[in-house]
Order: C-alpha cells, then sequence, then structure tokens
C-alpha cells in the first residue's frame, strides 16, 4: 500500500515538473511593455518609465528635488550648492560674479506652519529688515508670478552694497522661502543683478510634488 502511494506521487510530481518545463518553453517571458508616457523635469527635458516596475527615474541635472519639501526645480547655470546658513534651510547656491568681492547667493527656507498661526503670520514673521532687524512693513509685500504659481515677495535689504529679496511660496502646511541676495554690486535694478535674475530663471521652473 505505501509503494502504491509513493508512485501515484511520483506521477504527481513528475507531471506537475513536465507541465512546468513545457509552459515555460512553448511561452518564454515576454518583455515587460511601460506605458509610454513621460515625466517632464522642471529644465523642460523628459524621462521615460523603465525597469520591472515601470517607474520614473530621477530627472538628470540641473534638475533637483527635495521630497522633504515636496519641491523640485533647475538649479540656474552658474550656481554650486553652498553651506546652508541655518536650521530651517532646504538648499542654498553660491556664485561667484563679476569680481572676487561680488557674490550672488540664492537661499531656500522652509517654515512649518504651526496650528495656531497662519501662512501670513509665519511671512510677517520672518521678513526681518536685514539693517534693522524689524519686521518689513506690510505695505511692503507685493505679488509676483513665475511659471505656473503666485509669490508675495518682500524685499529684506536694499543698502550697504547688498539686496536680499526674498520671495514666498504659502501652502497649507508651510511656507516656503526663497531668497536672492546679491552683494558687492552696486546696481539698484533686481531685474539685473545675478542672483535675482538666476532666482526668477528657477521659480520658472518650480514644480510641486
Amino acid at each position: 500500500m505505501k509503494g502504491l502511494l509513493w508512485g501515484i506521487l511520483l506521477i504527481i510530481v513528475v507531471g506537475v515538473g513536465g507541465f512546468v518545463y513545457r509552459n515555460a518553453v512553448e511561452h518564454p517571458s515576454q518583455p515587460i511593455a511601460c506605458p509610454m508616457d513621460a515625466l517632464v523635469c522642471p529644465d523642460g527635458t523628459s524621462v521615460a518609465r523603465t525597469g520591472e516596475s515601470c517607474t520614473f527615474p530621477a530627472c538628470p541635472p540641473p534638475n533637483i528635488s527635495f521630497s522633504d519639501a515636496n519641491i523640485s526645480f533647475a538649479i540656474p547655470q552658474g550656481f554650486t550648492a553652498a553651506e546652508a546658513p541655518d536650521s530651517v534651510t532646504v538648499a542654498a547656491y553660491e556664485n561667484q560674479t563679476m569680481s572676487s568681492t561680488s557674490v550672488a547667493r540664492i537661499i531656500i527656507r522652509r517654515y512649518v506652519v504651526e496650528a495656531s498661526s497662519t501662512p501670513l503670520a509665519v511671512m510677517q514673521g520672518t521678513a526681518l529688515g536685514g539693517t534693522t532687524g524689524m519686521p518689513v512693513g506690510i505695505t511692503s509685500f507685493s505679488s509676483s508670478v513665475f511659471g505656473e504659481h503666485r509669490f508675495t515677495v518682500a524685499s529684506i535689504t536694499h543698502s550697504g552694497g547688498t539686496t536680499d529679496t526674498a520671495y514666498y511660496f504659502a501652502r497649507t502646511a508651510d511656507v516656503l522661502r526663497f531668497d536672492a541676495i546679491d552683494s558687492g554690486i552696486s546696481s539698484a535694478d533686481t531685474q539685473v543683478l545675478p542672483a535675482h535674475a538666476a532666482l526668477a530663471k528657477l521659480l520658472a521652473t518650480l514644480q510641486v510634488l
């Protein structure tokens, strides 16, 4: 009786093995066909889905993404990563411009909006004049659109050879602040100052993830 059971079991194993082998030979694994859609990167280039999971790869430089802040953008030409000046800084970039004393900086900060606060209160509380340390008056705020987003603009410093302008992007849970800081340049036209012109290009590429 035991021998009969072993014989039946052997027949079943051989039969299953033969079926699996025949199926593999007649139906070899087919290459994965990913959807043909593409991810448009901040700088306008695009990447296609790859791999077995058909996921989008990271956009190549100059594109960069910060998952903690849920943003991505294209770093302006000539700017390289710099040391973060404080704990709320998401990223900082610097470009040595026309002389050894002229420096263009871009600093990106993220402020969390507490339950008892509002985005406007965060902007008013962090827009402190560079020379006085006092809050910038509400009448000093303006508004500008870059790309698909509107920003609240505040002049932080405009003296002593330094011009610092903050561009705030308010969201429900946080406020992003983008500073364009030009030092050692006498021009008063923010549209032609290196950091300000570069930040305008960066903000035009900003994507919210």
